[in-house]
């Protein structure tokens, strides 16, 4: 399917699913596809993210990935709140991103286009690349601060993995980059290497454990992770922020996505999305399901153990600290790559005021 076919169908499971719901205050698409042409070729391990903007403070749980005209949709509620102030989303790594450019799908009020008339011109100045990285950086340290050693081991792997996999957010942000999700790591090595700081990419690697990884360790576990996957979905019911993530429509990202990076000869790169699907698969099955939990369990354990040389609470909290120490190194190579990506783009500074909110 084509990125403009699959937009298209966004636009209208807006039309028809969105519009109607109560405070519904517009919808904007987000992620990978923003900027891409119409006529670009949209993998069948990618999905096209709608943001659905509520007046509620409190919005209804995101009915996360849906299969809509064949197109593969991910859909998520922000409350207008969250964007009201052009400052803050020009601050916020996760915001910024979608405005850009002119993304909006549906606006009701008017609003979000005046957003973006707001945020796209100073996107690119240092001032706000900076704190945008800033928020990233904020984020690795504040979720490894709170990681909780009293949760069960697979939650563990979740809450130090991911902020771990912030690190590259980092550096896409200050490259003026998509900060993707599970593509993050070959993302990274690639701004890496067009801003010539080749020689850090494999610590990041080192950070996540898998720097030296075998492609044949890897396949071996891309195989473990299919059957506990399929295992999964036909037993899940509680409810989870991830849980759109594991279904059948999201089998092409969660499975395929990782056969695909292999293919390419990113294994190492696949270990990311490999491991942190695992984790989220159990911590489904330790509540829907426990006995399967317990029967794919040391399968799981040998994944994290092979892949990210972690084998228990006390590696992931000396992994943890070598994070921590890494974070000064990272920071100054953020520094200069925001400097050399101002450079490139010609920006120059327009401050935008402290608060300037669009009511």
């Amino acid at each position: 399917m084509r990125v403009g076919a699959a937009r298209a169908a966004a636009v209208r499971w807006v039309a028809a699913h969105a519009r109607s719901a109560p405070g519904y205050g517009g919808a904007y698409f987000s992620g990978s596809t923003v900027g891409r042409p119409d006529d670009a070729e949209l993998a069948p391990s990618s999905d096209v993210d709608v943001v659905v903007v509520t007046e509620e403070d409190d919005p209804p749980a995101k009915p996360g990935k849906l299969l809509y005209e064949e197109a593969l949709l991910e859909i998520t509620y922000v409350p207008w709140a969250e964007l009201r102030d052009p400052a803050a989303v020009l601050s916020s790594y996760h915001l910024a991103g979608s405005f850009r450019s002119d993304t909006v799908i549906d606006d009701p009020t008017g609003r979000l286009r005046a957003l973006q008339a707001e945020v796209s011109p100073r996107f690119a100045e240092r001032s706000w690349v900076r704190r945008r990285c800033l928020d990233a950086r904020h984020r690795v340290e504040t979720r490894l601060a709170a990681f909780d050693a009293s949760v069960p081991f697979h939650e563990q792997v979740t809450a130090w993995m991911f902020p771990t996999g912030v690190t590259t957010h980092v550096l896409l942000v200050a490259a003026l980059r998509n900060p993707t999700v599970r593509l993050r790591y070959p993302a990274a090595r690639d701004v890496l290497t067009a801003y010539g700081r080749p020689e850090l990419y494999p610590e990041l690697l080192g950070l996540l454990g898998c720097a030296d990884v075998s492609e044949r360790r890897v396949r071996h576990h891309v195989a473990e992770l299919t059957r506990t996957f399929d295992a999964t979905v036909p037993v899940a019911r509680t409810p989870f922020f991830f849980s759109s993530d594991l279904t059948a429509q999201a089998r092409p990202i969660a499975v395929d996505g990782s056969l695909e990076l292999l293919a390419r000869g990113d294994h190492r790169e696949a270990v990311f999305w490999i491991v942190a699907t695992l984790a989220r698969c159990h911590t489904v099955l330790a509540v829907d399901a426990p006995a399967l939990h317990a029967a794919r369990l040391p399968a799981f354990e040998a994944a994290v153990a092979e892949l990210t040389g972690i084998t228990g609470t006390t590696d992931i909290l000396a992994r943890r600290e070598e994070v921590v120490r890494f974070l000064p190194r990272l920071w100054a190579a953020a520094e200069d790559i925001m400097a050399a990506a101002r450079d490139m783009t010609g920006e120059t500074e327009n401050p935008l005021p402290e608060r300037r909110p669009l009511c």
